[in-house]
This record gives structure tokens, C-alpha cells and sequence, in this order.
């Protein structure tokens, strides 16, 4: 049968006067949402004794024509509801007028050419520009002509060490299967033969003679997995056919993830394998001398890769022994982790690593705010850069001859500003700074720490409109992640700008899972400690209404991927915390995630149904899809996912969408928003960024009871 929801609410007309003057031009606007029907199928699994059905089994298959006529009758629906927000467009206009202002990546050098980045505003994809030393700059790469809808991006581009030749990436609807095309720099003239279907990879150059890539075996027609347990490097020797590619390892190894990289000096080739998103093996080979394959590391507790060498000495960054991460030396004589020795070690925070013009550059993370370190090829500490502020700092890469380095700078108010560094001196100056239509100066952010339900305090960054009331009425977006390692820090967002511009808080809490503390932070967010993660969540939700930010009738919660999971969650265990409930690109069924091609490599995070029995009723327990109950009252629901995305499968999506618009009690609309030729947000054309983040934000409002914008 189909469902019902009648919400006839008073929309006020355009009128410049005070709310209270304008009763006579209210206007009914009939918000009925009429939802199109999902037929049930009777598929069943089980596990340990125990069958699950799983009525929405047929949504899985998202190249059906089935599926395809379900996808449009759910996006009839959720976008004739959103054309009637009679806000919807001046918001919109808003954000596009912010987004529209010149965007410009760092430089970098590749042979005779400087590089970099720009987007004069509103273009649905960033343009490469080169330019020589005393040259014009010309266009060199441009993805808006790769596709009319501008559904088509631009992905790694990877220069030979000399500059003269590059390997780009595309990708066609936002999959994460690729397409590599070789070019001469020069001229931009096409070599040899575009090669196709390269999946979770990058591209590295062995002089200018070929390079390596990774792939799987690509899924034929509607297969929903390709086999994921072998990934594969491979080697591509120019003016050869794809099919002549040599499989370098994985041919018998069986790795979900697999890797290869090539040290600065093109002497080694440095190989990572894995099967899951934590931990890897490490091995070389001696390129120079076509030697043996060669292992360093041989199991999958830590995290490991190498950063650099001098001849036979590397220099790794690693976890192994150190939750925080170090950095170590070997010789290739004795590369064993027995013969590691501390080169910069752990400290009470996390460090990343990168290196340029002969120096290493050590990123530590304190609280999920950035501080750096200088340090010589000797291991001493040169200097602590100074920063333009509190908030992330990221860059500092680049070859050992380059004399100068180039980072970015961000924080929840302020614009990313690229600044170029000195080396040699410590001295930093902006190169680039935006020129955003945003008045920062009159935002805050503000760091708090909360207390979880275990007693873990938990940080979570707050921002908003300087001088606000703590009247419990304020519109309130907390956003969180809490997996795979991942860290939240501070950066600039338009769509974050026009919330807050609305009258609206931002907060995002560090949630455990994540990597904001290290190893130990995102063990304590995994498997069977999952629950911790949903557990902060809530507890940051209860802190901003106890703190009287906002109340549960101001409240949205928001996240995507792994975030999307943690709505999902958190909605079906509290429903009635939140009002509106933000689910993006969400692993919703934990039962099945993992016999989606993607989804297999994250069983270190999440576990498996058919791992054993506990593990089995711990995922049944939390999964959202198997959670949605019937009687429940849940929060205005705005699923999001995107039609082409293969990596998290809009299948999660679908069938989270059909419970709950089958399950839901009461006038809260839950809706699904599918992005059509759109996949997990990689590549997105501009236009369709604003188009979602708007409709996220008049969806948000406009259930919380807001008629109109802040003027």
C-alpha cells in the first residue's frame, strides 16, 4: 500500500516586513508526500540459525530496468517536494553567488613546466594550467570538455620524472573505475593505447619507459563483485598492448588492496598489499639490478610506508610499535622490523609525514589541530613552523631540489590560503588568498570536550555567529564520521558558510574510530567496540541541548560513507534526539556490505556477518536497515546517494529509504535523493554539489519549522 504523510503547513509569501505583519499573506502550501510503492520480495538468509529477511533483496541490482523506474519515481516525489521549500532557490542563489570566486591549487614543477590548478568560480571541474618560466599560461588538461553534463573528472595526473611524459586518470559518472591516458607533455600528443579498468589505484613512472597501475578483474553485465580478494599490480611498458601488461604481484597473493610506488631515485620499487583499510605488508624490489621481489614486512598489524631513501637507507613512517606513528631508518642489508631504529619517534600525538628540498616535515595532530616541525636528513629539528593560526595545515611535499614549498591553511571560518615556505629561512607568505564574499571575522569556533557514556571525553570543534543567543532555538548541523582511521579537522566549506550565515551552528565531533588520537582511538571505534561511535555521537547531541545550543527540535545529525552508517544508526536508536536526519552514501546493511565489490576490504573496521555468531547478533544489533521498526516516530529523513556509486552501492540507500518510508509514524517526511550519472563524490560537477548541499539545507529548515532566510 502506499503511505501517506499530509503536511499542510503555513508558507509565509515574499514580504520585507516583520513575521507578525504578514498574516494576511500566508499561503497553504500542500507538502502531502505521497510515496511511490516498493514491493517486497520473499528473500530470506541465514546465519548461525537465525533467518533475516530481506524484503528489498531486488533493489541490490541497480542496472535493472526495475530499479531504474523505482529510482526516478522516488526522485519524482522527493524533488516535487523540494521545489515547494519556498526558500529553495534564494538559497541556492546564495550559494552559488559564495562558491563563485577563483580557486587555485599549489604550483608544482614538471620539467620545463610550472603547474597547478584553477577553477574561475562555478566551473563544474578544476582546470590544470601550465605555464613556462617567462610564458603565458595555457590550458593543459580541462574535464569540463570530457562530458557535456560535466559528469566526467579529471583524476591523478602523474608526470615521468623528467616532466615529458603524463599519465592521466577519468572517471565516467563518478565510478571508481578508471581510464589512464598517456600523453607527451610537450605537445599534449597521445601515446599508444588508452588503458581501461583500473580501480583503487595509482599511477607510477619507471623512467620514461612505462608504469605500474593496480586493478581487479572488472564484473561483466550485472555482477555486483568482481573478486575482490585479488588485487593486482601490473606493469604497463609503452608502445605495448594492455593485454601485454605483466602482473608484477597478486597474481598469487591474494590482497584486496595492492600498491606500487617507486622511491625519487627510480632504483626501487616499493610494494604495499592488504586486505582490509588497516595494516599492510611491505616489500621491495631492486629495480636497477631486476632483482626478486623482497618482503620487510609480512603481516598486517601495522601500518607502514616509505617516504624515502639515501642509496640502501630508508626511511619509513610506520605505527608498529607506536599507535602515534614514527618514523624509522633501515638498511636494505637488514630491512626487518627488528632492525628498525627511531628516527623522529612517537610522541603523545599523531604524526604524518611528508618530505621536500631535502627535509622531512612532520605534521603532528593535537586535539585535531595542526602543528609542524621541521627536520634535516640527520633527524634534528631545524624549526617548529609558525602558522597563520589555529586550524590544518597540509603541504609542505615536493622534490629535494625544489627551493620552495607551498601548504595550505584552513579552519571552519577562514577560506583555504595557500602560502609558499622558505626552507631555508622558516619564512612563510601568502601566495594565494581567496576572495570569498564571507565575513570570518564575524564567526567563532570554539573547542569543547564532552563526556561519552563509558567517561571518554570526546573533543567536538563548535561554530557559529559571534554573539549568538543560547536560547535552545538555533538550527544545528553535527556532523561525524568515526571510522577507518579518518580525521576531522578544521576546514573552510561554502555550504558550511551559508549555514552559519542562516543563523545556524556547525559542530563536528572527533569521534572515537577515527584517527584524531591515533591506533588506540580507532581500535576503540571497531568491530564489537562499534557501538562507542554511535554512543559519542549521541553524547555530542546531548551536550549541545544540555549546553542549550539548540534542542531536538533544532537538531540535525549529518554524515556520509561510514558518517551515513552513524546517522543511520543513531536515527534508529534515537529517534527522538534529532529532527531531521542527514544519511549520505551510508554502508546501511551490515549484514550484506561486504558482498559488494568495495565493501569487502572493510571487515577491520565493521567484522562480518559470517564471522561468527557474536559478530553476527553485534551487526544485526546496529544496522540500520535491520532496525527500522514499525510505530516509530523518526526524524525528517533526506537520504542521499548517488545511482553510479561503486563503492558504497546505492543498494544500501534503497532499502534503508523503503523501510523506513514503509515503518515511519507520524508528518516527518523521509525521502531519498538519488543523483543520477553520480557516484560516491568524487569527481561531482559543481552545479550538482550546490544542488545537494542546497536541497540538504532547505530540507533541514524547513522541517524545523523556518518559513524564511535570515536577512
Amino acid at each position: 500500500m502506499n503511505k501517506y504523510v499530509t503536511l499542510l503547513l503555513a508558507t509565509t509569501a515574499f514580504v520585507a516586513c516583520k513575521k507578525e505583519e504578514t498574516k494576511e499573506n500566508v499561503a497553504m502550501v500542500d507538502m502531502t508526500v505521497n510515496y511511490p510503492e516498493t514491493k517486497k520480495v520473499d528473500s530470506v538468509d541465514a546465519y548461525f540459525g537465525e533467518e533475516v529477511k530481506d524484503p528489498y533483496r531486488w533493489l541490490e541490482d541497480d542496472k535493472s530496468a526495475e530499479t531504474e523506474a523505482w529510482v526516478k519515481a522516488q526522485n519524482e516525489v522527493t524533488f516535487g517536494y523540494l521545489k515547494k521549500i519556498p526558500f529553495r532557490k534564494e538559497l541556492k542563489e546564495r550559494m552559488e553567488k559564495l562558491w563563485n570566486y577563483e580557486k587555485i591549487s599549489a604550483p608544482f614543477k614538471e620539467g620545463k613546466f610550472t603547474y597547478f590548478y584553477k577553477n574561475d568560480g562555478l566551473q563544474n571541474q578544476s582546470v590544470l594550467y601550465r605555464k613556462e618560466e617567462s610564458g603565458k599560461e595555457e590550458i593543459f588538461l580541462d574535464p569540463n570538455t570530457f562530458s557535456k553534463d560535466g559528469t566526467t573528472s579529471l583524476g591523478g595526473v602523474n608526470f615521468s620524472k623528467d616532466g615529458s611524459l603524463v599519465a592521466y586518470s577519468v572517471s565516467e559518472g563518478g565510478s571508481d573505475w578508471r581510464k589512464v591516458v598517456v600523453l607527451k607533455a610537450e605537445t599534449k600528443e597521445v601515446i599508444g593505447d588508452t588503458i581501461v579498468d583500473i580501480k583503487f589505484s595509482g599511477v607510477s613512472w619507471y623512467k620514461n619507459e612505462g608504469f605500474y597501475y593496480s586493478s581487479y578483474d572488472k564484473p561483466k553485465g550485472s555482477e555486483l563483485s568482481a573478486k575482490t580478494d585479488q588485487h593486482k599490480l601490473y606493469y604497463h611498458k609503452l608502445g605495448t598492448s594492455q593485454k601485454e601488461d605483466k602482473v608484477i604481484f597478486g597474481q598469487n597473493e591474494k590482497r584486496r588492496y595492492v600498491g606500487g610506488y617507486l622511491t625519487e631515485d627510480e632504483k626501487y620499487l616499493i610494494i604495499s598489499g592488504s586486505n582490509s583499510t588497516s595494516g599492510n605488508e611491505l616489500y621491495y624490489k631492486d629495480l636497477a639490478k631486476n632483482g626478486p621481489i623482497i618482503n620487510i614486512v609480512d603481516n598486517f598489524d601495522s601500518d607502514s610506508y616509505v617516504i624515502d631513501n639515501i642509496g640502501t637507507k630508508f626511511f619509513l613512517s610506520t605505527n608498529y610499535n607506536a599507535p602515534n606513528q614514527r618514523v624509522v631508518t633501515f638498511d636494505l642489508a637488514k630491512p626487518k622490523q627488528a632492525n628498525w631504529v627511531d628516527f623522529i619517534p612517537e610522541t603523545e600525538n599523531v604524526l604524518s609525514i611528508s618530505g621536500g628540498s631535502g627535509f622531512f616535515f612532520a605534521e603532528y595532530m593535537k586535539d585535531a589541530v595542526s602543528s609542524i616541525k621541521q627536520y634535516d636528513y640527520d633527524g634534528k629539528l631545524v624549526r617548529d613552523v609558525t602558522l597563520p593560526g589555529v586550524g590544518t595545515a597540509g603541504g609542505f611535499g615536493g622534490k629535494k631540489e625544489a627551493t620552495t614549498l607551498y601548504y595550505s591553511f584552513t579552519n571552519y571560518t577562514t577560506p583555504g590560503t595557500i602560502y609558499s615556505y622558505d626552507p631555508k629561512t622558516g619564512k612563510s607568505e601568502v601566495y594565494k588568498k581567496p576572495n570569498v564574499d564571507f565575513k570570518s571575522e564575524d564567526y567563532e569556533s570554539k573547542q569543547v570536550f564532552y563526556t561519552s557514556k563509558d567517561g571518554t571525553k570526546i573533543p567536538m570543534i563548535i561554530t557559529h555567529k559571534k554573539g549568538i543567543e543560547l536560547n535552545g532555538k538555533n538550527p544545528t548541523m553535527l556532523y561525524g564520521y568515526g571510522g577507518f582511521n579518518i580525521s576531522l579537522t578544521p576546514s573552510f566549506s561554502i555550504a558550511n558558510a551559508v549555514w552559519l550565515e542562516n543563523g545556524g551552528i556547525y559542530a563536528v565531533a572527533n569521534l572515537r574510530g577515527g584517527g584524531e588520537y591515533g591506533k588506540k582511538w580507532h581500535n576503540a571505534g571497531i568491530q564489537m567496540q562499534k557501538q562507542n561511535v554511535f554512543d559519542d555521537f549521541i553524547a555530542a547531541a546531548e551536550y549541545l541541548i544540555k549546553e542549550k545550543y539548540t534542542t531536538s527540535d533544532y537538531l540535525a545529525i549529518s554524515g556520509r560513507s561510514n558518517g551515513g552508517l552513524l546517522v543511520g544508526a543513531t536515527m534508529t536508536q534515537r529517534p527522538d534526539l534529532m529532527k531531521v536526519a542527514l544519511p549520505g552514501v551510508g554502508v546501511l546493511d551490515m549484514l550484506r556490505y561486504h558482498t559488494f565489490t568495495a565493501g569487502a576490504g572493510w571487515a577491520y573496521d565493521y567484522g562480518t556477518a559470517e564471522q561468527n555468531a557474536g559478530m553476527f547478533n553485534y551487526l544485526k544489533g546496529y544496522s540500520p536497515v535491520h532496525n527500522v521498526k514499525v510505530g516509530t516516530k523518526y526524524p525528517a529523513t533526506l537520504v542521499t546517494t548517488g545511482d553510479h556509486d561503486d563503492r558504497v552501492v546505492p543498494a544500501h540507500s534503497f532499502k534503508f529509504a523503503a523501510e523506513l518510508q514503509a515503518k515511519q509514524t507520524g508528518d516527518n517526511p523521509v525521502l531519498i535523493r538519488i543523483d543520477v550519472n553520480a557516484g560516491h563524490g568524487a569527481g561531482k560537477s559543481v552545479n550538482a554539489i550546490i544542488e545537494e548541499y542546497a536541497d540538504m539545507q532547505v530540507f533541514t529548515l524547513y522541517n524545523m519549522g523556518i518559513r524564511e532566510l535570515k536577512k
